[in-house]
């Protein structure tokens, strides 16, 4: 909306057409997201903690966490809250793929508020069923699929691509949909099974954030996508403000949340920064490169997977627990180590996906 006003104001000072450019755009929106977290932040955790809005802790789960009971949760309101603000002010909002990552996240934040609050109303770590929680992601995600299938204007923006290989296109068809539904639901439950402990899934979602903004600002950018043999698509390049809102809420909330939090993420959080991420990815056209640089996100479910496969199968677990990071914690690794260490392969993940860009 500030863009719009800005924008229709350069008639009378000519210096306003400066908020045309996406550069500028996306480090205001970064900037004014990071602003709001900070100012909001404090004020929300004196009201959570003021109506007792804490974390309820499962007794089967490492004894160190038992001490975090009681700590504010639903710390996710609070990111949502700066990214919708944020991105409302600076993004060109006659863009609909701005309105179609807004809807997903914000849905997706909806689901997570409901399993959030029953955990509060009934005091245990029970909230909605699993089969509840599902079909809601996956009705979202249908409807952001179809939407994005029936409403493409060129078939690139259908297009599986294939890192390294620039030849390599694959059309699902009709197919891209339900593709769709399993990139949006799976990486929103990914970085829901990453967040346990204080700050691990914040920093990771903010630097792949970081990253696919840069994919988006790129492909949206004719001379740059063609000098690097990507698709070229047409206003995906607005989305680099989202990915900037999400960098910015995300490290002002992590000002809270480093070890030892003062305020959880919870579910409104989680599962509405992984589906955000996963929108992204699809509309950028980079779904394995999300799957390579949030590669701390896919490790964590496959711990998951491949613990219940193996206990059922065989009776053994593979790990002490799952997720992946509960493993170490019980190896005897202190909670900041495990954390910090997870930051570093994230990083290296997120160059790893950059670096496709030229490896092709």
């Amino acid at each position: 909306m500030l863009y719009h006003l800005l924008i229709s104001m350069t008639d009378q000072f000519s210096g306003f057409n400066a908020f045309r450019y996406l550069t500028l755009r996306t480090i205001l929106g970064t900037m004014t997201s990071l602003a709001i977290a900070l100012m909001i932040g404090p004020r929300m955790i004196r009201w959570l903690n003021r109506f007792k809005v804490g974390q309820q802790i499962r007794d089967d789960g490492p004894q160190s966490h038992l001490q975090k009971a009681g700590t504010p949760t639903m710390g996710g309101t609070l990111i949502l809250v700066a990214i919708l603000l944020s991105t409302l002010a600076w993004a060109d909002l006659t863009n609909p793929r701005i309105w179609i990552v807004m809807l997903v996240t914000f849905g997706f934040g909806t689901i997570g508020f409901a399993d959030d609050y029953l955990k509060l109303r009934r005091a245990n770590s029970a909230g909605l069923s699993a089969r509840q929680k599902l079909l809601g992601q996956i009705a979202i995600a249908l409807l952001a699929g179809a939407f994005i299938y029936t409403q493409a204007q060129d078939p690139a923006e259908l297009l599986y691509i294939v890192p390294v290989l620039k030849d390599v296109l694959i059309d699902f068809g009709p197919w891209f949909i339900g593709a769709t539904v399993i990139v949006i639901v799976g990486t929103s439950n990914a970085v829901n099974l990453t967040d346990g402990l204080d700050g691990l899934a914040i920093l990771p979602t903010v630097m792949v954030a970081a990253g696919l903004g840069m994919f988006c600002y790129l492909s949206g950018h004719h001379s740059f996508a063609n000098y690097l043999a990507i698709p070229v698509l047409p206003g995906v390049g607005e989305l680099a403000i989202f990915c900037g809102s999400i960098v910015g809420a995300g490290l002002g909330f992590l000002w809270f949340n480093t070890y030892p939090a003062q305020v959880f993420m919870g579910d409104v959080g989680a599962l509405a920064l992984g589906a955000a991420l996963g929108i992204v990815a699809v509309l950028v056209r980079q779904e394995l490169v999300l799957l390579i640089m949030g590669g701390v996100f896919v490790m964590e479910t496959v711990s998951v997977i491949l613990q219940v496969a193996s206990f059922k199968m065989t009776g053994k677990r593979i790990f002490k627990m799952a997720p992946l990071h509960h493993h170490f914690e019980l190896k005897g690794w202190p909670e900041p180590r495990v954390i910090v260490r997870f930051w570093i392969i994230t990083f290296l993940l997120v160059l790893a996906g950059l670096a496709t860009l030229k490896l092709r």
